[in-house]
């Protein structure tokens, strides 16, 4: 899809629909086929984000599936039910009125199946395990993880009052080498 595509109906400002571009990138799926997948993120981190997932498609770490989030009528839980690695998308964070990083492009989520949400009792999406031993969980020492942190990102799988084991996202203005 087109830039313009990936975007449409979003309602984030022009100012922020002005700031993100459209990856193009392969994975390697659970099926160990090599796919093309694409990402809305903030054009300040697209560099970083394609040598990610260079570095995890040399090592054929199983992504689920990439696509815009406009291909779930921008509905976050959509996504993540379907296990799609996503990073733009004008939203709030679960249970708050504060936006996401996801809404400037600069949050990127991978395998939410794998890599849940958890608060309590909620795990999002709905049935998801966190298992060290399953393929395309995240880890302290995965390559996502020692990858985007050198390079300024934070893993939610660090955070002390909730895990949320599929995001990482960039504060602005982190200027940490990639």
């Amino acid at each position: 899809m087109t830039l313009e595509q990936a975007l449409a109906g979003s309602p984030a400002p022009v100012e922020i629909l002005a700031t993100q571009t459209l990856l193009s990138v392969p994975f390697v799926d659970f099926a160990g086929e090599t796919q093309v997948g694409q990402l809305v993120v903030h054009r300040d981190l697209a560099a970083e984000i394609a040598e990610l997932f260079r570095l995890l498609l040399v090592e054929r770490f199983p992504i689920g599936g990439m696509i815009p989030v406009v291909a779930f009528d921008w509905s976050d839980d959509l996504s993540m039910e379907a296990n799609n690695c996503s990073a733009f998308n004008y939203r709030v964070k679960v249970g708050k009125n504060e936006l996401s990083a996801h809404a400037t492009g600069r949050a990127l989520d991978i395998n939410p199946r794998q890599n849940p949400y958890i608060r309590g009792e909620l795990v999002l999406p709905e049935g998801a395990q966190y298992d060290l031993e399953m393929p395309g969980t995240l880890t302290p020492e995965s390559t996502a993880v020692t990858f985007l942190e050198h390079c300024g990102w934070i893993w939610g799988g660090r955070w002390t009052t909730l895990k949320d084991f599929h995001h990482f996202e960039k504060p602005a203005g982190d200027s940490k080498p990639s």
